[in-house]
């Protein structure tokens, strides 16, 4: 039996991502990615992020007015009520600027800093993922109702399908480029999707094996990381630590410790 409060904060997550989602997807311009000026597209992608997460904010104060804010585009309060919001209005912002399919709207609500219930909404693929501690997790999509999701049973490593993303910072890219480089022989391939949340409940779908990544920030991680580990992912980042900025890892059991192992080896985490 699931606790009443995260069934209340599950349900106030799902109307904003769906919300935020339609707004994200029915304002995008039809050609956006050709844009007259260089500066222009991301000037428009930036206003549509701001207003999706002004949307979901507003949303949820109007219903729970004491609770505390962390968002992407700034959205920073601390609140009264133990529930904090953990928001990232538009994850895969490049996917959306290029019409790519592979964005997400990302919301988790915490209480007194555990994650209590995750949203992850990928509009384009008419999708959206939902957990609650002990729960399970679930998903809507093309097929009849909801679905149960778990991860695939673990390959070899070998035979591992695993996902990954790369900073902007030119450093770092080629830092991740030469780890990604030494991971592709031990590997069935690599895969980079472009959008964490994504990523995460893609692992909890069993549609991945593993996923990793440096420099993520807790409203790219809150939701779908608790959506893989309903769906029976372990996640964590370096060695007895919890996914956190330095490294972030989900995979099915018997790929997760391998592919830790092999970070750590490689110095993901650092330049």
């Amino acid at each position: 039996m699931t606790d009443p409060l995260h069934q209340e904060l599950l349900a106030l997550a799902q109307e904003a991502a769906h919300k935020a989602g339609a707004l994200l997807r029915d304002g995008r311009p039809a050609d956006l990615a050709v844009a007259a000026t260089k500066s222009s597209p991301i000037d428009v992608v930036t206003e549509m992020d701001i207003a999706a997460e002004k949307l979901i904010t507003d949303l949820i104060s109007e219903q729970r007015p004491d609770d505390g804010f962390l968002g992407e585009e700034g959205a920073s309060v601390t609140g009264t009520s133990g529930v904090r919001w953990v928001i990232d209005p538009l994850d895969g912002t490049v996917n959306y600027l290029y019409g790519l399919p592979t964005w997400s709207v990302s919301i988790a609500a915490e209480l007194y800093g555990e994650t209590v219930a995750g949203v992850v909404a990928v509009p384009m693929r008419g999708e959206t993922f939902h957990a609650v501690p002990g729960g399970g997790a679930w998903a809507t999509g093309a097929w009849e109702g909801e679905r149960r999701l778990a991860c695939r049973p673990a390959p070899p490593l070998e035979q591992a399908l695993v996902s990954t993303g790369f900073n902007y910072v030119t450093e770092v890219r080629a830092h991740q480029a030469d780890v990604a480089q030494k991971l592709i022989p031990l590997l069935r391939d690599i895969r980079r999707g472009g959008s964490a949340a994504v990523d995460l409940c893609d692992v909890a779908a069993g549609r991945l094996d593993g996923f990793y990544e440096r420099g993520l920030n807790p409203w790219d991680l809150a939701a779908g990381d608790l959506i893989a580990r309903e769906a029976g992912a372990l996640t964590g980042g370096r060695p007895g630590e919890r996914p956190a900025r330095d490294l972030a890892i989900a995979g099915t059991p018997g790929v997760f410790e391998p592919l830790q192992r092999l970070l750590e080896d490689f110095g993901a985490w650092h330049d």
